[in-house]
């Protein structure tokens, strides 16, 4: 009709309305049941990553608030919040030193120095001196050395690393020691005396010290909530795959 607007094809309108009438929705057993298990796994790896999340952002927390000014170390061997900020009196012990092995900075391998310090009553508090990248194999130790004499050393309390997998290892002996991922009971035997709970974070302005860039282990938080959106988006993938799948011909009648 000149002038008009021109019907759409009735015959292509029938094809797609006639598609759509045969399908339905059947799903199968062997595939729900995988849509579900996958669903739940990923739904479950989200929600401990946010859960890791929070653990981060407390973490984090403490790290910043034990920023302040420092307090003295107690003279009992109770521990104090982690991260906070101590002072220890004594004096360093230069010959008898660990290198705790398997730590990197920046994709460097290398150690971190662990020197006791030695206080009044005998009393040994692990100070961290920071890390040392390692020369070129575990045969060629680094030069640690430190003045002996009595100082106050400043701070962060914190706990020696953990592995993901403990393995025990026998330290080799002499000094200084090369120890991997040791708990502070080890380092109280290989020394012989009574030692602090927690091990000490050298401040980067203290002396005879390393490399010290003091972060809280891991991801940060916000790297937790990125994969967790991942897994979730993982987990609304396989919901859609399965609806999709579960669309077929719907069976003739007679």
């Amino acid at each position: 009709m000149a002038g008009g607007r021109r019907a759409p094809p009735q015959g292509r309108e029938y094809s797609v309305q006639l598609g759509l009438a045969d399908r339905r929705f059947a799903p199968r057993l062997p595939w729900t049941l995988l849509a579900v298990l996958g669903i739940a796994i990923f739904v479950s790896l989200g929600r401990w990553q946010l859960h890791r999340a929070e653990e981060k952002r407390a973490l984090y927390a403490g790290f910043a608030a034990g920023a302040g000014a420092a307090v003295a170390l107690p003279e009992n061997d109770r521990p104090v919040e982690r991260y906070q900020r101590v002072t220890a009196r004594g004096h360093y012990d230069a010959s008898r030193q660990f290198l705790l092995d398997n730590m990197t900075h920046d994709g460097v391998p290398g150690f971190h120095v662990l020197t006791p310090l030695v206080q009044y009553d005998l009393r040994v508090v692990v100070v961290d001196r920071g890390f040392v990248p390692l020369a070129g194999s575990r045969s060629n130790l680094p030069d640690i050395p430190v003045d002996e004499g009595e100082r106050s050393v400043t701070g962060r309390a914190d706990n020696l690393p953990q592995a993901a997998v403990s393995l025990k290892a026998t330290p080799a002996p002499g000094w200084p020691r090369i120890v991997s991922f040791p708990r502070m009971a080890e380092i109280a035997d290989a020394l012989d005396a009574r030692t602090y709970p927690q091990v000490l974070l050298l401040d980067a302005d203290q002396a005879d010290g390393f490399l010290r860039d003091w972060q809280p282990p891991g991801m940060p938080p916000d790297r937790h909530v990125a994969y967790a959106v991942q897994w979730f988006g993982l987990a609304a993938t396989v919901f859609v795959t399965w609806v999709v799948l579960s669309f077929g011909n719907r069976e003739p009648t007679s």
